[in-house]
């Protein structure tokens, strides 16, 4: 089967676009290698592409006036960004960059929002993928005030797990201590917490999941309200 086969889409919009819809928006669609660490678009910059992943994982970070940094949430094959685009918008407040290295599509900005106003389905998938990311931020600021690194790490493996083929994920100290907006020393012992407790084995640039269930009883409620909120807006993750 061919790309331009529906059945063959992985992104996860894409892939429930009405078929007419899809038919038309294809061509306007460009096919993507993202290495990690690949900038999709910067903080307050002009947005010149959408992209919508197939594999691999975005991560939506908070840049502040002197610098710093911190995630504010996480995309992968079953989404898009960046989400301003999809009410319209040509600047990104956030800094978007690519945190596992994967491939997928993008389109430019100019055929995202023609693509809007003449595909009902397509404008109303955004919407509903921006809803869902809006409450993934949201729980992302309600773990950093209420639950310590080792928690708010778990919730974290949990959300990349849910975004990868396979229990492994290539991930550096360095990297989750910049997602997470914590020095790389805490990121070490709460990465120590985790294998303790066997849920995880961690080695150098590379995480395996070990024990799903127990990761998820470990994160507690920080984890499963915003995806609970993506399965019923959009549909399985």
């Amino acid at each position: 089967m061919s790309v331009f086969d529906q059945s063959t889409m992985h992104n996860g919009l894409l892939a429930r676009l009405p078929t007419e819809e899809y038919q038309e928006i294809f061509g306007s669609l460009e096919m993507i290698d993202l290495r990690q660490g690949h900038v999709i678009v910067k903080a307050n910059g002009p947005i010149d592409h959408v992209y919508f992943l197939c594999s691999g994982i975005g991560s939506v970070i908070t840049v502040s006036s002197d610098g710093n940094k911190a995630e504010a949430g996480m995309f992968g094959r079953e989404g898009f960004s960046p989400t301003s685009a999809g009410v319209g918008g040509t600047v990104s407040v956030h800094e978007v960059l690519m945190q596992v290295a994967g491939w997928g599509y993008r389109m430019t900005l100019s055929a995202t929002l023609k693509a809007i106003s003449s595909c009902p389905g397509f404008a109303n998938l955004l919407a509903r993928f921006i809803q869902s990311f809006a409450s993934q931020i949201s729980y992302t600021v309600l773990s950093n005030v209420n639950y310590q690194i080792d928690v708010r790490l778990a919730r974290w493996l949990l959300m990349s797990h849910d975004r990868v083929d396979g229990d492994e994920i290539a991930l550096t100290h360095d990297f989750i201590s910049l997602m997470l907006g914590v020095r790389r020393p805490s990121v070490t012992t709460a990465l120590h917490v985790l294998e303790g407790e066997k849920f995880i084995r961690s080695e150098r640039g590379l995480i395996t999941i070990r024990d799903r269930r127990g990761l998820e009883e470990f994160a507690g409620d920080s984890y499963g309200r915003p995806e609970e909120e993506y399965r019923r807006l959009i549909g399985k993750f």
